[in-house]
């Protein structure tokens, strides 16, 4: 009894991975051939119901629970299958998953995007370390090759690290197809007035295309460690033509561009370091989403950097490009804050009965989004139709039509090649992602702090 327990744990082990290269087909056969050849207990429910919960119509998954309750039936497929799948193939199966290393190809990249009214489909292949190259095709209408990007990796197969270095490789290029059709770069070609074709690209994909911002948390310094308080001026108007120049130590300004509380038009602090906060040195007291000391603009060697201090609601940056997410990041369309989660556990398996419970169909989902409101409280929450969701005030998976800062396709959140990516799809008022350690601005980036929107200007020298 012992050894069916193992085979068939490591049986649901082995089906969730072959699910995860692609095969959901053989991963439903494997379930249900161990399923039906052991005894009805609450291991081989489980199995069944992972099978059904892979594919709800697949005939060998009712067969298998028609072995189980005793029902009579042709089962020819499924003793089959029992006789394909048992201990020899299981552990063959059970060994190529653990293999660490890589001779042959990589498992690759396969994702849906919508574009333009357009589903199109983007793979990437790794032909493996006897034939070093990496192929990505971009795919519409159902089948047709759009355009295709093809790079040799032959001068790295003696790298230590090759598999990892295959693995990012493949992950940039696949990016790249994603981020060059949303840009527009194949309107000819899906349009049929030119020709795609491959392009043998000899320089490594651009790896600012998809940025990644500060996400590590860090604590705020101890008063011991925090540097002496600078002060500031805040006039309420504008400087006149006639006003003397800045003093030598002024470094930056922010600029307000949004402000449901009242202040002045802009922050001019004197010094290198300035905390922002409603008892900071660039005080915005009337803002009660504010928390006392939200984060600190440090300018050092000639560049400015941000830096979260852990002890409100967070500062929020523009983005100007798609940002790669890690689950639980969180970032503001409009007026409105949500969080990007990793997809609950289904629990509508089996009862110890057993009893099987049935629902709506689920469609496949790679995360949720989750609204996040005022005191903290969680409000809607939206699963991603594949590895895709939308938001927007009239368009959208997640639509918010009372926000007139939402435009009506505002961002889109993808999971391409293993990544979480946000895209700001040409919204008025920008997207805005949650900092959580030091990030370097540059002039003319945004940040959002409680509800009040500030613009950064670097002092020139």
């Amino acid at each position: 009894m012992s050894g069916v327990t193992e085979s068939r744990t490591t049986a649901m082990k082995v089906a969730k991975w072959l699910v995860d290269k692609g095969k959901p087909d053989e991963a439903v056969v494997l379930l249900a051939a161990w399923a039906a050849a052991g005894p009805n207990d609450g291991e081989g429910q489980q199995l069944l119901a992972e099978a059904l919960r892979v594919d709800p119509s697949a005939r060998i998954a009712q067969m298998a629970f028609e072995r189980m309750e005793g029902m009579d039936g042709d089962h020819a497929a499924l003793d089959e299958a029992i006789v394909a799948y048992g201990s020899d193939r299981l552990g063959q199966l059970a060994a190529e998953m653990a293999r660490p290393t890589f001779r042959r190809a990589q498992m690759g990249f396969n994702n849906n995007i919508k574009f333009a009214d357009q589903v199109f489909h983007v793979q990437t292949e790794d032909s493996g370390l006897d034939q070093p190259h990496i192929i990505t095709h971009l795919f519409a209408d159902g089948g047709r090759i759009i355009k295709s990007h093809k790079r040799n990796y032959a001068e790295h197969v003696s790298r230590a690290d090759v598999a990892e270095y295959v693995r990012s490789l493949m992950k940039a290029q696949h990016l790249e197809m994603v981020l060059a059709l949303r840009e527009g770069r194949f309107a000819e070609v899906i349009a049929g007035r030119a020709v795609g074709g491959m392009d043998l690209l000899t320089e490594a994909p651009n790896p600012e295309a998809i940025r990644k911002l500060a996400s590590k948390k860090q604590p705020a310094p101890s008063p011991s460690q925090a540097p002496p308080e600078p002060t500031i001026s805040a006039p309420p108007r504008p400087a006149t033509p006639s006003a003397p120049a800045p003093p030598a130590d002024r470094h930056f300004t922010l600029h307000v561009l949004r402000s449901l509380s009242g202040g002045p038009e802009r922050y001019e602090p004197v010094g290198s370091r300035a905390t922002i906060g409603r008892d900071g040195d660039i005080t915005l007291g009337g803002d009660v989403f504010c928390g006392a000391k939200e984060a600190q603009l440090r300018y050092s060697g000639g560049r400015l950097w941000l830096q979260d201090l852990g002890q409100g609601n967070g500062v929020f940056l523009r983005i100007r490009t798609p940002v790669e997410l890690d689950l639980g990041d969180e970032f503001v369309v409009g007026d409105q804050l949500v969080r990007v989660e990793r997809n609950p556990v289904a629990d509508d398996g089996p009862d110890p009965d057993p009893t099987y419970f049935y629902s709506s169909p689920k469609w496949p989902s790679s995360f949720r989004v989750v609204q996040i409101l005022e005191g903290g409280c969680p409000g809607a929450s939206v699963v991603a139709r594949g590895n895709t969701l939308q938001i927007g005030s009239a368009i959208g998976d997640l639509v918010f039509p009372d926000d007139p800062l939402v435009s009506a396709q505002h961002c889109v959140v993808e999971e391409q090649a293993g990544s979480v990516v946000l895209t700001d799809l040409g919204s008025r008022t920008g997207v805005f992602v949650r900092i959580r350690g030091d990030q370097e601005l540059s002039r003319g980036d945004e940040l959002v702090v409680g509800r009040t929107r500030l613009v950064v200007d670097l002092v020139a020298s």
